[in-house]
């Protein structure tokens, strides 16, 4: 049994390399897109066998140099994520027509296949983080992109009763976690507002424009690394469980108590400034996020998850707070 993991490098799962090390597993190939960053720093005190170029890895695969087996694990998380991404030609290459082809081999040889969706694709207001729920409207091109690849495999498994073997799918956002200090403006609230508590001891929060919430009411339900590990190490010990599920903690906090406890985890006073939102985001931004997480526990997962404080007080002072201490 061997696993292949997808966008590593540069996003969350390089933790699960991390995670699947310290298990003493390391038959892993791991498939990215290098550029001129220096995300390939967080390949380093990783073990793997190889490493492919995500469309070298797709051309070995279909050709079959680069064979799948009985009981290989598939876990990819590969995409473009940038909801302002304005080639609609590129997001259905990279987001729907990669990971169809990685679905559609996988079922081939009874391979198991566990990917992310995007909570993103719960827009519709009344519908939102209902992961029962497959009549959704996506706003943008991204979203949509992710969402069309869901509709094909929902589709093409008989809404998950015609299956080969294990398939997942695994719908979160606003996770936090070490190593994505290459996103850029992509990186978490967390991340910036270490970053500005250092030079100007000040994190700065977007105003809001929706007359019903307050500046300091916009509300998400994060959720840590460690926890979204935990969820996917629990579909790889329970091989016989597939369908769609959502990740996050039913818990719905502010980026007020974002910015506190990171002040806190600091040990700095409180200083928290609200500033203008820019024009094109206004119209898109989510006020509220808060999933429902019962069909998750349906399945028997019984993990706790970290509290907002708890997980802010580690990722602060164990790895923002020590440069580069890299999972």
């Amino acid at each position: 049994m061997k696993y292949i993991i997808t966008w590593w490098v540069w996003f969350i799962w390089n933790v699960i390399i991390w995670a699947l090390n310290k298990k003493w597993i390391k038959n892993i190939y791991v498939v990215d897109e290098l550029d001129e960053s220096e995300k390939w720093k967080n390949l380093v005190n990783k073990d793997y066998l190889d490493y492919f170029d995500k469309d070298l890895f797709l051309n070995l695969l279909e050709t079959g140099k680069f064979k799948l087996e009985k009981d290989d694990i598939i876990i990819h998380m590969w995409a473009i994520s940038a909801t302002t991404e304005k080639d609609s030609n590129k997001l259905m290459n990279n987001n729907t027509k990669y990971t169809y082809t990685l679905f559609k081999e996988s079922q081939k040889v009874w391979a198991s296949f566990i990917y992310a969706s995007s909570a993103a694709t719960y827009w519709n207001w009344d519908k939102w983080y209902d992961d029962r729920n497959y009549d959704l409207e996506p706003l943008n091109m991204y979203w949509y992109s992710k969402h069309l690849l869901d509709k094909y495999i929902i589709r093409d498994t008989n809404d998950f009763n015609s299956l080969n073997w294990q398939v997942v799918w695994l719908k979160f956002f606003n996770v936090y976690w070490p190593n994505e200090y290459f996103k850029w403006t992509m990186s978490s609230v967390v991340f910036h507002g270490f970053n500005q508590i250092k030079k100007d001891w000040i994190i700065k929060l977007f105003k809001s424009y929706k007359e019903w919430f307050l500046d300091w009411e916009q509300k998400r339900d994060f959720i840590y690394i460690l926890d979204i590990i935990k969820v996917i190490d629990f579909f790889i010990e329970n091989r016989n469980i597939s369908w769609i599920y959502n990740v996050w903690t039913w818990v719905a906090r502010t980026f007020k108590d974002l910015a506190i406890a990171t002040f806190s985890a600091l040990s700095k006073d409180n200083n928290i400034e609200y500033i203008d939102m820019p024009e094109w985001l206004k119209e898109k931004y989510q006020y509220f996020t808060e999933s429902d997480m019962s069909k998750l526990r349906e399945v028997w997962y019984k993990e706790n998850f970290y509290t907002l404080e708890e997980w802010v007080k580690d990722y602060v002072q164990n790895y923002l707070d020590k440069w580069f201490k890299i999972y």
